[in-house]
């Protein structure tokens, strides 16, 4: 493995559902020996995870990754809060975006990078319903699209 491959670990498909993502960071993740070992087996989730600003600092809440099953008394809290590692100017910048009505951060996206652990951090807009039904539209029509025109080209 080089020093810039990315290796992907776990997926946020939800939050590209459920939010408008406005921006996208990268930022590193504070973790323990066993929990990186339960990362490299692919036992992540960010499915429910988002994050929080406090103290001038990031937090992930809800990410869950499984303890090691070679960890014993090493093993640490599945659900723990987790500390983002980012420059302090774009933590400052961040907090005062999410200062503002309607935005969120979510993480995006877990990923080796190289021998790091990487969390994309997607700076968001909530979606009202009318907005998933526009997209599901879009999504379906898409599909539509291609299927139609797959068929086309089997029969010529």
């Amino acid at each position: 493995m080089g020093k810039d491959s990315i290796k992907l670990i776990a997926n946020n498909k939800k939050a590209w559902h459920d939010y408008f993502v406005d921006e996208t960071y990268e930022a590193g993740i504070e973790l323990y020996g066993t929990e990186v070992k339960s990362v490299r087996q692919g036992h992540c989730s960010v499915k429910e995870a988002f994050i929080r600003a406090g103290r001038g600092e990031l937090f992930v809440e809800g990410m869950h990754i499984n303890p090691y099953e070679k960890g014993n008394i090493f093993n640490k809290d599945p659900l723990r809060t987790r500390k983002l590692l980012m420059h302090r100017a774009e933590i400052n910048k961040l907090m005062g975006k999410i200062s503002e009505k309607g935005f969120t951060l979510i993480p995006l996206e877990v990923y080796f990078k190289g021998p790091r652990v990487k969390v994309k951090v997607g700076l968001c807009r909530g979606k009202k319903l009318y907005d998933k039904r526009e997209d599901m539209a879009k999504k379906e029509q898409k599909r539509e699209l291609e299927r139609d025109f797959k068929s086309a080209n089997i029969r010529v």
